[in-house]
This record gives C-alpha cells, structure tokens and sequence, in this order.
C-alpha cells in the first residue's frame, strides 16, 4: 500500500474508532473457521479491536470437530432440524471435541510471539459456566436427551470481565442447575448472550458473507423492517438461520447484526472500518426512517430545499418539476415531519448516477443525518448496478471531498447531463466510485 493510501485509510477508520470504543461485540464463528486454518487471521483482528477498547464476547461452534470425534468413535447423530440428538455415548465425545476446540481458539488469541502480528497483545481470555443450560426435552416425538437451549446468560459475570479489559469466550455447551452439560447450537447461545448483553453489535462469520437481492447484488444494508420482503426460501439455509437470529435480537434491543465472509482475511475489519463495509449490515427501524418520497412530501420537500436554492447551493426547481420527478427522492422522517430528502437519478446506460437535492433540517443538521441521506442513495445506486455517482456541487465540495468523492470534469459526466450544464453556475463535479 502507498503511504497516501495508508493515511488515507486510517483516517477514514478514525470516527469508526471513536463510536466503538466501549462498546460490546458479540462475534459468532464456527468450527470450520478453525477447521480450515482462518481463525488465525481473526485472532489478529479480534486483538486490534480488544487494543481499541472495544468489548468483545466471542462464541465458537465445533461442528467439524464433533463430526470428526464421532467418526473416529464410530458414532453417528442424527440432526432433525438443524439441531443435533445428542445421546449420553455422543455427549462423551462432544465434550471433549468442544474442549479441544476451545483450547485452540485460546492458544491462538494468546499467541504474542515478537515477529507476530499479536506482538504484545497481551489478550487476557476468560471462558467459563456463563451459560444457564435446559434441557429441549421432547419435540414431536423426538427426545433430544443432551440437547439443551439458553435458559440465562449471566451477563453480571461476562460484565464484570469485560470490564477487566478481558476478552470472554464461550462454548457450545451449556451447564444445568443440577449440573448436567447440555449440548447448545453456538448461534443460539450468540443471540442470547448478545440480547443479555444489550450488546452494540452481533456479527457473524458465515460461509455466504451477506444477502444478495434476486438480481445478485449485494445487500449492504437492511433494515428490520425489510427482512419481511426477503424470499429467504432462496437462501441458502446459513443465511436463513441468521435472518431469523437479526430478527430476534433486533426485535429485543441489539442495535445491528453483521453477515461477513468467513474465508475472506480481515473481513471483520473491513466491515467495522470502512464506510462501504463488505457484507450486510442489518440495523433496527429507527425513529427517525428513510422512505421513498410521495406526492404528499413535495411541501416538506420544498421547506428543505428552497433556502439552500436561494443561497445558490442548490439549483431551484419548481412545484411542478418536483411533482415529476419526485419518485426520484426519499425522505427522512422524523414523527411524521419530513426532516431531510436526497434524488437519485440514474442514467443506467453510462452505469451512473447523480445524487441531488441533499438536505437536511436546519434543526437537525451537525448530527450525521446528511451522512445517512449520503449511504441510502450509494446502496440504492449498488442495488441498481451502477458503478459510480456524481455530485454537482458549489459550495459543499469539502464535504463531499471528505465522503470519498474525488473532484472530475465536465467531460467525466454523461453526455445527457453536460448538455444540461449550466456554465453561469460553474458547478464543480465529484465522483465516488461504488465498491
């Protein structure tokens, strides 16, 4: 990397930083992450993050590991529905499966060799009985015998480590009151430890690193509210099962769930660090939401807009013109008042798009929301297959400049819209490629 990149880079990560420190992370991955040898490279991410003060509560699957203790025993487990029978003689080989996976994920996160990237880490691991086991009993007919499910999560104990500056780790496996380990799909036991929690961010690492839309483009982001829309019976089943997980812990308080790729290196940081992230970013409904705009919003629209047209920032348009084109737009809504808007208008042929009519209630300006406007109408450019956006701009380049776009020319734009220039304006033009 060339050193302007590198600052370039790092600079971007700094309100990243700033946000998440002291903020706590629950991160799911499976067996097969120890399996086929990438823990390694996640261990080294999980250490960054730890150093930059942010909570970390990992759970880790071992679903290879058993597969394989259960063969070399001649043993097999019936699965029925995504769980596992789990029977006394298959328990026996479990436990020791899960401890030996265990084991490896904390010689890893300890490993602080000089000409490592862990190089005085110093990752203090705290793993233990966090997890309240009970029994899933009988389900149509089916006797689970050592399957269990979360019955608590005791946060006190996982808080008071945390706040030791000490990474928790948990295991698949859960202890009953009256002392019994039941076996617990790692998943089940993120969820809930990530809603005892209330933790900030639940992320998993999955074999599909995020939800594609039905035309094969990457979803970056969704809200809760979207998932209804989702044909999840087109999906393969690890994302269902996540679907499903954002659902339940979005529903109970979690702020945002991350799908990230598991064989891709430094996918966690990628994903926290950069603005475009690189999986999918699930994220409540908030109070505050963004909508495609309607006819009704054109007087709100208006409000927004017409002082930022009388200061030149803006280029005016009329009633008329923003009854056209307002399928164009969308609108951040705040208790029913219209408080922001942004246009998106496509012109797919040059794989392009402008970006307009960004703004934002004087009220409610310095707090990110024209950042928000800004990442809406990149996704929606990404979800139509574009390859870049452009912004006319007079008086906000730094803002944009300092967003990731890079200043162009005329010629830059599609023919379509320099035949439309206004040279009395001399707008300058800003390009942002879409990742």
């Amino acid at each position: 990397m060339q050193p302007a990149s590198f600052v370039e880079h790092f600079r971007e990560s700094s309100p990243y930083i700033h946000r998440f420190r002291g903020q706590t992370f629950v991160i799911n991955f499976g067996g097969d992450v120890l399996a086929d040898g990438h823990f390694w490279g996640i261990a080294q991410d999980i250490a960054l993050l730890n150093s930059l003060g942010i909570n970390l509560v990992l759970v880790h699957g071992a679903g290879p590991q058993i597969d394989a203790a259960l063969a070399r025993a001649g043993l097999q487990s019936e699965r029925i529905r995504g769980r596992r029978v789990t029977t006394e003689a298959i328990m026996e080989h479990l436990r020791e499966a899960v401890g030996g996976a265990r084991l490896q994920v904390e010689a890893m996160l300890s490993e602080g060799r000089m000409d490592s990237p862990m190089a005085h880490a110093g990752l203090q691991v705290s793993s233990g009985n966090y997890i309240i086991a009970q029994p899933l009993g009988i389900l149509d007919g089916v006797d689970y015998q050592y399957t269990g499910e979360v019955r608590r999560v005791a946060a006190e104990a996982i808080q008071r480590h945390l706040a030791a500056d000490e990474v928790v780790l948990l295991s698949p496996i859960g202890v009953s009151p009256t002392g019994t380990l039941f076996n617990i799909r790692a998943e089940d036991i993120a969820v809930a430890t990530a809603i005892a929690l209330q933790a900030a961010k639940l992320i998993f690492y999955a074999d599909h690193g995020g939800i594609l839309n039905s035309a094969g483009v990457l979803l970056r982001q969704l809200v809760l509210s979207e998932l209804v829309s989702l044909q999840e019976h087109t999906l393969p089943e690890d994302l269902r099962e996540h679907l499903h997980s954002a659902r339940k812990v979005l529903q109970a308080g979690v702020e945002r769930v991350h799908i990230i790729p598991r064989h891709q290196d430094g996918a966690l940081l990628l994903e926290l660090f950069t603005r475009d992230g690189l999986g999918t970013m699930i994220s409540r409904d908030p109070f505050e939401h963004l909508r495609p705009a309607h006819r009704a919003d054109i007087p709100g629209i208006m409000a927004l807009i017409r002082p930022l047209e009388e200061a030149g920032i803006l280029v005016r348009r009329s009633r008329e013109r923003l009854e056209r084109e307002v399928e164009q737009f969308t609108v951040m809504e705040r208790d029913g008042k219209v408080i922001g808007s942004v246009a998106l208008y496509p012109y797919a042929e040059y794989r392009m798009a402008e970006i307009a009519c960004l703004a934002v209630d004087q009220a409610y300006r310095g707090q990110g929301r024209g950042e928000q406007l800004l990442d809406y109408a990149l996704e929606q450019a990404r979800r139509l297959g574009l390859e870049q956006v452009f912004v006319l701009s007079t008086q906000s380049s730094h803002w944009f400049l300092e967003r990731g776009f890079q200043q162009g020319t005329l010629q830059d734009l599609p023919i379509p819209k320099q035949e439309l220039y206004n040279f009395q304006r001399a707008s300058a033009v800003f390009l942002r490629k879409l990742r």
